[in-house]
């Protein structure tokens, strides 16, 4: 009879390295990079342009821009983009990030063919309609508003631009009024200027390998333009010295963001520093959890994680407690950031996380959608061929007396930002 009382046991993770993509230079600048497997018959195609917030000239125009691309073309409108989507069950969106504008298209692959004039269409003759523009600035302006009556957006508002810079396009709240203000006009420019083959890198995966032609002819129709010189994040210059409080009246909850500027991942440390990480808040046995949810019951969820971007990375703790419980959460969470500092990690203890980041790691490895998105970060954040292998070898190999060290550089509480959004003391 099975002893459920026991748990399997655990099998080191044999080496593993992504599959190796086909990069094929386009006579505009584009780069078209191919991860075939006929698995299932599906692809994904995601254009990725160097048009996010950090290239926009005026803040909000990177994502307005990016979402009025579906909203009509000077052959389709909006209605009859859908309805071509649809026709063939396939996915289209737009939007941009912080770094870069994505176009992600999901289809079954004996549908690509049918669907890349449409999806030329969009990248290369959007019609930014004045209409569908004025309706979509309404839209965004309500759901900003209605995401301020929560204390989780305003805390993780306030945290950004705190320790980004207001004026940075990491850190820059969302404006209203300048928003409203965007014209097509400037759409219009900034598109022409960013959605260009010197700015684009195309990720072709799935059941593709025999139509990764055909997608080259779409994308050298692109304008070669010239690549976006990104402006940088700016190192931000806070004393972290006490914790800053946004008012909520009438809020019962609390929302607690703590954190710092963080080693970029091409940081020799990356992989242990990932690894001290999740012990503190990166899983559901994490520390943070123990202690702020299970033993003191203030919380139903607490994390750390570590949010990495191409200009600046960055350690975020974040969780909603109790208006009257705040400052005690706070205090137990730099307590665990001290025992971090003091303390070597148990051993029974490490290797349950380290099991943890590696099969969650094998997990995330599944599909070919998943290895093209780790294979993305190594081109974005400029990563070297042997990441994924130096993540497995280095968080095996780590240990307690290194863990500490790396603790006690990077976790002293005195040296992370803190904000708590919530009712008035």
């Amino acid at each position: 009879m099975l002893d459920r009382t026991i748990a399997p046991p655990v099998q080191p993770l044999a080496r593993v390295t992504l599959p190796a993509a086909d990069v094929l230079p386009l006579p505009n600048g584009a780069r078209l990079h191919v991860l075939a497997n006929d698995a299932q018959p599906v692809v994904r195609l995601q254009a990725v342009f160097r048009a996010g917030k950090l290239a926009e000239p005026k803040p909000g125009l990177a994502t307005l821009t990016a979402r009025m691309l579906l909203e009509g073309t000077r052959t389709r409108t909006a209605r009859q983009i859908a309805d071509e989507v649809a026709f063939y069950g396939a996915s289209l969106e737009c939007d941009a990030g912080f770094d870069r504008a994505t176009l992600t298209l999901y289809c079954l692959t004996r549908h690509l063919p049918a669907l890349l004039p449409l999806v030329q269409d969009v990248l290369t003759n959007p019609a930014f309609p004045e209409s569908e523009l004025q309706q979509l600035k309404t839209r965004t302006v309500q759901n900003v508003r209605v995401e301020r009556q929560k204390t989780s957006f305003l805390a993780s508002e306030r945290f950004n631009e705190l320790l980004f810079g207001e004026e940075t396009p990491y850190g820059r709240a969302f404006d209203a009024e300048s928003y409203q203000a965007l014209t097509a006009d400037e759409a219009r420019a900034f598109h022409q200027n960013t959605y260009v083959g010197a700015n684009v890198e195309i990720f072709l995966c799935g059941d593709v390998a025999a139509e990764q032609n055909i997608v080259a002819e779409t994308f050298q129709q692109l304008p070669t333009g010239t690549a976006s010189a990104a402006a940088l994040a700016t190192e931000a210059t806070f004393a972290p010295a006490e914790t800053n409080r946004v008012p909520v009246a009438g809020s019962l909850q609390a929302s607690i963001r703590m954190g710092r500027l963080w080693p970029s991942p091409t940081h020799p440390d990356t992989h242990r520093l990932k690894l001290l990480a999740n012990v503190l808040g990166g899983y559901f046995g994490s520390r943070l959890m123990r202690n702020i949810r299970e033993d003191k019951g203030l919380t139903y969820g607490i994390y750390a994680s570590v949010a990495p971007r191409e200009a600046a990375s960055s350690l975020v703790i974040g969780t909603d407690v109790k208006g009257e419980s705040a400052d005690f959460a706070v205090s137990e969470i730099e307590m665990e950031l001290r025992r971090l500092q003091e303390e070597l990690i148990p051993a029974e203890e490490l290797e349950t996380v380290k099991n943890y980041m590696l099969g969650k790691f094998a997990n995330e490895l599944s599909t070919v959608f998943e290895q093209c998105d780790k294979y993305k970060n190594l081109v974005f954040l400029g990563l070297p061929a042997d990441y994924y292998t130096e993540f497995v070898s280095q968080t095996e190999a780590a240990d307690a007396e290194s863990l500490q060290a790396l603790a006690q550089q990077y976790l002293a509480p005195e040296d992370l930002q803190t904000v708590v959004a919530g009712p008035r003391n």
